[in-house]
């Protein structure tokens, strides 16, 4: 008796100590939480919550009532076929913007390591500054260097013997403006998995390269064998930011292509439900596309995750 009356009070310390431990961590985060679900969540749900409802200028307006429509909004989208194709050209463009910018930053991360200071210092400056220019600007200078009567690019090419780039308009064809608009974003992101590709293969220790490199190891073996698997939580970050940030493209789009190009050929998700919410005043409709790329994206980022957790990776 005497022996468990002496536990007893340190078993009941111990556990009180885990219980106010456990809820000590919630503590500290509850404001930002609350930050978080004040601008997050109340817009998540107001933005179902329209495209359950019937809201066009009408019922903004006061003219008609608001009506219940249930998901007869996802039915309109999901039987118009401009939505389905606008869809496949919003993936395969993110797609390709999502392999161009990890290729070129982790290039670059690379090259970073292998440089003088100076040079790296002058290429780490560079990449900040496209990094840092606003996506407007660095769309009106983009243009700007492609345009087919000012632009040095047309120029530059004619005056090497090709001749049939002489003010040529790179807007004008459906592919070539996506792949203008592709190259303007893969310049204004790769700073960031550059920077922290980089930062990753600072932390790797020299002994792991040098020993690869004296095996006789290419650079790409290198980076195949060696950095790329022990950057994998590294990449699993940048990959996960680029979808996010290449699939909902908006203003690169609408600058580039003056709101979606030559009969809207150069249209994605984001343009197309600004343009049916706004321009055609059918905001439960553009509601309804917002709501279906926020699933989208949680499920390709779900997914992937998932993959990566079933291949033994800690995440």
């Amino acid at each position: 008796m005497s022996g468990a009356s002496i536990l007893s009070p340190a078993r009941t310390t111990r556990t009180g100590k885990r219980r106010s431990g456990g809820w000590t961590p919630w503590l500290y985060l509850a404001p930002a939480l609350i930050v978080l679900g004040g601008l997050l969540v109340y817009p998540i749900y107001q933005l179902g919550l329209i495209s359950l409802l019937e809201y066009t200028q009408a019922q903004v307006s006061g003219g008609e009532p608001t009506t219940f429509q249930g998901l007869g909004n996802y039915a309109t989208l999901f039987s118009d076929g401009r939505f389905w194709q606008v869809l496949l050209a919003t993936v395969l463009f993110a797609g390709a913007c999502v392999l161009a910018t990890l290729a070129v930053g982790c290039a670059l991360a690379v090259l970073l390591t292998r440089i003088r200071a100076l040079p790296r210092l002058a290429l780490m400056l560079a990449a900040l500054g496209a990094w840092a220019t606003p996506a407007i600007t660095g769309s009106t200078v983009w243009l700007f260097l492609f345009d087919p009567d000012f632009g040095p690019v047309d120029k530059v090419l004619s005056a090497i013997g090709l001749s049939g780039f002489a003010h040529y308009s790179w807007t004008y064809d459906r592919y070539t403006a996506f792949a203008l608009v592709l190259l303007e974003v893969v310049w204004c992101s790769f700073p960031f998995v550059m920077v922290t590709v980089y930062a990753g293969i600072r932390a790797i220790p020299g002994e792991v390269l040098e020993a690869a490199a004296l095996d006789g190891a290419s650079q790409w073996r290198i980076w195949r064998s060696v950095l790329a698997p022990m950057l994998r939580p590294i990449l699993v970050v940048v990959t996960l930011q680029s979808v996010i940030w290449d699939f909902k493209v908006f203003t690169q789009i609408y600058v580039m292509t003056n709101g979606g190009g030559i009969a809207k050929q150069n249209l994605v998700l984001n343009v197309y439900a600004y343009q049916t919410a706004f321009a055609s005043a059918q905001y439960s409709l553009g509601s309804a596309i917002g709501v279906v790329m926020l699933l989208i994206l949680l499920a390709v980022s779900l997914g992937y995750l998932r993959l990566l957790r079933r291949q033994g990776e800690e995440l």
